[in-house]
């Protein structure tokens, strides 16, 4: 589990809030994605005072979030309540078992639902506050700039990215390589302009996307895209060799749950995928993007096909800290099987003064 520690300025500003919790609920999202498998996602919702907070699971498993579910039903599973601050909210759930029963399908889950849980109780501490991340952080929300992400099918093409394209023409696209691309479809891709991070998901094991570490895959995309970031090389004695000179083009992104992870990189990041939910809590988070801030770190934000609030959360903390990154924060419609005849455009608006409250657009 990651550290809890309010470790950050940013952090201390959310820490003591006080935050009263009297109850939960749940409830489940499912749709068809672009990427050939149904999407589901638990959000939470703590409730106290009059108001309700959500946040969103987005554990990849259906199986866990049909456990989950099941464990509520049957009381199996249950959150504290109380009177509290947030950081003390927080600790108590370092006490709770969040997959009762047969625990997760993956590690990473833990960090997922933990964050849904406390992007949940900062949605509601900031309701109960009257407050606003604005408001405690003292920074103002920019629009969002964002990139597309698909796979390209089976076999490869260029079909995906052309279908978007003529719906969004000037849209930017986060795409994910495998071996079997050919030196055709990278010509092709590259003539395009459109390919600002292509994720070699090299630290992915045992999923239907994991590429193994292979030097002549990782060159010819390094080489084939010179103006694209990098996500994800998994380095090997092999595979190193390849970014040098093109370290200040690597990202990282599913290593990264903590500061921790960032500092142990082989070299200073000049870019990190942020995606909130794998840093499992707020005080984590925070930390985490204070620090990288301050070292002049590229940041933009990631998406994980979330079906409800998450979406609209990781775009507030985009449009705080990183609104002009190349965003993997497109509106969920462009993670539907069937797109619809247009798409919205890039950036993301930010919301009329005095629609906004609690946490997320």
């Amino acid at each position: 589990m990651a550290d809890t520690t309010p470790d950050s300025a940013l952090y201390r500003e959310l820490a003591d809030l006080p935050l009263t919790v009297e109850g939960f609920d749940y409830e489940q999202f499912e749709q068809d994605t672009s990427s050939d498998f149904t999407r589901v996602t638990t959000v939470f919702e703590l409730a106290g005072d009059g108001e309700t907070g959500r946040g969103e699971d987005v554990t990849y498993d259906t199986e866990d979030h049909e456990r989950v579910a099941d464990a509520i039903d049957d009381g199996r599973f249950t959150l504290p309540t109380g009177s509290f601050t947030f950081a003390e909210f927080s600790a108590a759930l370092d006490g709770v078992d969040l997959f009762p029963g047969d625990g997760p399908e993956r590690a990473d889950s833990h960090d997922y639902r933990r964050w849904a849980v406390e992007s949940a109780a900062l949605d509601l501490v900031l309701r109960q506050n009257d407050t606003t991340l604005p408001d405690l952080f003292d920074r103002e929300h920019q629009p969002v700039r964002f990139v597309a992400s698909t796979r390209l099918g089976d076999p490869p093409s260029a079909d995906r990215v052309e279908e978007i394209r003529s719906r969004n023409p000037g849209i930017g696209f986060k795409l994910d390589p495998t071996p079997d691309w050919s030196d055709d479809l990278i010509d092709d891709l590259r003539a395009r302009d459109a390919v600002r991070i292509l994720d070699l998901k090299g630290h992915y094991e045992g999923t239907d996307v994991d590429n193994e570490a292979d030097p002549a895959f990782y060159r010819r995309i390094v080489e084939g895209f010179p103006d694209a970031v990098i996500e994800d090389p998994r380095l090997t004695e092999e595979t190193q060799p390849v970014f040098a000179g093109a370290e200040g083009r690597v990202s990282w992104d599913s290593p990264i749950h903590s500061l921790a992870d960032v500092r142990s990189r082989p070299w200073v990041p000049s870019w990190l995928n942020v995606k909130p939910s794998r840093f499992g809590t707020a005080a984590s988070l925070f930390e985490t993007v204070e620090w990288a801030l301050a070292k002049g770190i590229t940041l933009y934000g990631g998406g994980q096909f979330e079906l409800s609030v998450g979406r609209g959360q990781a775009h507030e903390l985009a449009s705080l800290f990183y609104p002009d990154g190349p965003n993997d924060l497109a509106p969920s419609v462009y993670n539907e099987s069937s797109l619809p005849p247009e798409l919205p455009r890039s950036p993301i608006a930010v919301p009329a003064r005095g629609a906004h409250e609690g946490f997320g657009f």
